[in-house]
This record gives C-alpha cells, structure tokens and sequence, in this order.
C-alpha cells in the first residue's frame, strides 16, 4: 500500500509532462467576510476580509496567520494575486490573512496605544488594541482553524497603519513574533516645541530606548526615498528614510542583530499603495518562507 501511494501520483506527474494529462490549475485564494460589532469602538461595525489559502475547505489542517492594518487596501496593493503567485511558485507556507477594514476615525484609532501625539492623534489606539486581542483575535481562532503563538503569528501595516502595527508587536511579543512595517509613521512624537524636542519625543523610538530588547522579534521596513520631501535638519535624508534608520538604530542599540532586522529602501519608492504591493511579495516570503 505504501510504495502505490508514491506510484500514482509519480505517473500522473509523467503523464503531464508527456503532455497526456493538462497541468493541474492552481487553486486561487478564497476570501470570507466576517464582522464586528465592538463594544470597545462603536462608531461602525469592523468589517474584516479573511483570505484562506488553496485548498482550505478540503483541509484539516491549521495555519500560521497574518493580521494586516488597513484592510481595505487589500485589492490596491494586489494582496489575492501576491498570494496566487506565490502559492503556484511554492514559494510561502500557506497562510491566512485577517484583514482589518480602517474606520473613519483612523487617526484616533491607529497610533501607539495610551500615547497620543502631539495633537491628541492615537488617542483611541488603546481601544483598538483591545478590539483586536478581545474581539478581533478569539472570533477568528474560534471560526478558523489557525495556530497561535508569536511563532505562528504576524502583522503588517502601512503609513500610520504601520506604527500601528509596530506598536501591536512591540508591546505584545507573547503575540506577534514578526511585524512588517511599510513607509511607517515613525515621526509620531509628543513634543513639538523644537525640532530636538520633537526628535527626542518620536513614541516608537522612545519605547525602544525604554525598554530594550524584547525577546525574539523579526521586523521588516520598507521606506521609500519619495515617500515625501520634508527633511526638517536639512541633512538630505527625507524624514521617512531617517526616522525609519533611527529606529533601527534604536533596535540595534537595544540589542538586536541584522540577522532579526530587514530595511529596504527604494529609490523610487512613493507613500502608495503601488509601492506597497510591489514589495508586498518580498515581505510575504520574508514572513513565511517555505
């Protein structure tokens, strides 16, 4: 019984390359839709994309999962056709993709939780958080088969989404043991008063500083060298590019290695959705290589 289980399926194999049998079509992505009413965030029901990998329904199997920040965006940066090629190349783990629609309150909501900017941006990011661990997170481990754990858990985001999304794995390592970062908001700062003020107010970074190393993180950056053109000491590094690198340095200093830390600046790179998804591929394979 055992050597004809290895037999069959070899000699279907031959007889497509032989061209007597078509080539198996590959199974796309399917994507369901849930929704939450949050008790925490009341002001409009969460919707939530839910992208499951081929061959899901017939499976039994459970999966490593990614929740993604701005959800909506999903179609823009070309996520369902990232996943396809990816999965016909056998190039990632098969994975499930949790993504969050952004409400129409975004800039209270995305932020570092209980860390309000400068201008009281963020100041609902603490709600989200507990949307996202009490609401978001047990409604899909109860509905969908996926494996928990920082080891088997990532999230991604961009632009403030991105600071989000940092902020949800820095403080929250027992949770996420990855986090990608795309043009993130690292200029978010509490102190406007003067430009050192205003650098050494930056939220992400001060957390870093505080708090050192946290336990087996991974991060993944991407900043685009036209992601804008503000460069407030005029050292010729657009602030994206150089909050981003301080940061890292930051991380570094706090005692990670490069070996837990990927940057990839783009020459031409834009703060777009366009941007965003031409990367998204790399970042996916980064995340959950094969």
């Amino acid at each position: 019984m055992k050597l004809s289980r290895i037999i069959i399926p070899l000699f279907g194999l031959f007889l497509v390359s032989c061209g007597l049998l078509p080539t198996p079509t590959p199974q796309p992505v399917t994507v369901e839709n849930i929704r939450i009413d949050s008790q925490f965030l009341t002001n409009t029901p969460r919707k939530i994309d839910i992208f499951l990998p081929p061959g899901y329904a017939a499976s039994q199997a459970s999966y490593k999962v990614l929740y993604a920040q701005d959800g909506q965006d999903m179609s823009a940066v070309n996520l369902p056709a990232a996943l396809d090629a990816l999965y016909a190349q056998d190039a990632i783990e098969p994975v499930i993709v949790v993504a969050i629609y952004a409400s129409g309150e975004r800039l209270s909501e995305y932020g570092t939780a209980g860390i309000p900017d400068y201008q009281y941006r963020g100041s609902r990011a603490d709600l989200y958080t507990r949307m996202l661990f009490e609401e978001i997170m047990p409604k899909v481990n109860a509905e969908y088969r996926t494996l928990t754990g920082p080891e088997n858990t990532v999230i991604m985001g961009w632009s403030l989404g991105g600071l989000m999304a940092f902020d949800l794995a820095w403080n929250h390592p027992n949770v996420f043991g990855k986090v990608g970062v795309f043009s993130g908001s690292f200029w978010w700062h509490t102190d406007d008063t003067s430009l050192q003020t205003m650098l050494d107010s930056r939220i992400a970074h001060s957390m870093v500083r505080r708090a050192g190393k946290k336990a087996d993180l991974q991060f993944w950056f991407e900043s685009g060298m036209q992601d804008e053109t503000e460069d407030r000491d005029n050292n010729g590094v657009i602030d994206a590019v150089q909050d981003t690198r301080e940061l890292i340095d930051a991380l570094k200093s706090a005692g990670y290695s490069d070996s837990e830390i990927v940057n990839v600046e783009l020459p031409q790179g834009r703060h777009s959705q366009s941007t965003w998804g031409s990367v998204l591929p790399d970042f996916l394979k980064w995340a959950f290589p094969k």
